[in-house]
């Protein structure tokens, strides 16, 4: 039998994480109650947007055309042994839209922006700077955290849809490199099975990895102490939380998908 401390370090455990999910869960719902009242900070809004979207674009396209080279390649392996050459492009173009493009553009960017955030944020807090921001009368959670968490769900949608032309795009390189297509034949053949309920759900539903990245990092930050390695554990903290809540949300994105759109889980 296990002995009673084993059980309280259990029962400690399992307390620190209900502890733990339950701030986490006020902190997200106090930010979205926070967006809608004003101040809204459009400049600040405008320029974490720039941070967190256009110098993500480098990362997101890299990424995107090097993913659909591969895919290409191994979509080709396997539709070879049944001569189903031509399917080659929409299969990429079905993959890369419904699922791979907006699951590696959230954990991408949970790594580029959510250590970003976590560490930024962190700093702050244990250089007494958002104390500073309160003695000025500034609220600091709508400064620091909302502001992050709109521009990140603002910009988490378009560097998507960069990826998933990103990744066609990569998929074309590579099938015009083996079997000489043309552009506008491999452009036809990809988006010949690709309808809106494809495109619109998968691409939507990375709003909500945004806001979880933001929240989790936002948190994080805010929790930091502990000096320098306070900050180095909230950034560390901030790429692994947000890529496990970016996982687990897609299960149950997934399903409400299916649920909304039948046509796409046939």
């Amino acid at each position: 039998m296990p002995s009673l401390s084993t059980i309280d370090r259990v029962g400690a455990s399992v307390l620190a994480l209900f502890e733990f999910v339950g701030a986490l869960s006020t902190f997200g719902a106090r930010a979205c109650v926070e967006a809608f009242r004003p101040p809204y900070e459009p400049r600040e809004i405008a320029r974490h947007l720039y941070q967190f979207g256009y110098r993500s674009a480098p990362l997101i396209l890299t990424a995107g055309m090097a993913i659909g080279v591969v895919l290409s390649m191994h979509t080709r392996a396997s539709l070879e042994r049944f001569g189903a050459e031509a399917m080659i492009p929409a299969g990429l173009a079905i993959a890369l839209i419904r699922e791979t493009g907006p699951l590696t553009a959230g954990l991408l960017v949970s790594g580029r922006v959510g250590a970003g955030i976590g560490a930024e944020i962190g700093a702050m807090k244990v250089t007494e700077q958002i104390d500073a921001l309160e003695a000025n009368a500034v609220d600091a959670f709508k400064y620091l955290a909302v502001t992050r968490i709109i521009a990140l769900m603002i910009a988490m949608p378009l560097l998507t849809v960069l990826m998933d032309f990103a990744g066609i795009f990569g998929g074309y390189l590579a099938e015009a490199a083996v079997s000489g297509m043309s552009w506008s034949l491999y452009f036809e053949r990809a988006f010949t099975y690709i309808s809106y309920s494809d495109l619109i759900p998968a691409t939507l539903k990375t709003i909500v990895f945004g806001y979880l990245i933001a929240v989790a990092a936002s948190y994080l930050g805010f929790s930091a102490s502990r000096g320098t390695e306070g900050v180095g554990e909230a950034s560390t903290r901030s790429v692994v939380m947000g890529s496990m809540l970016i996982i687990l949300s897609d299960v149950v994105l997934v399903k409400i998908i299916f649920f909304f759109y039948p046509a796409v889980s046939g």
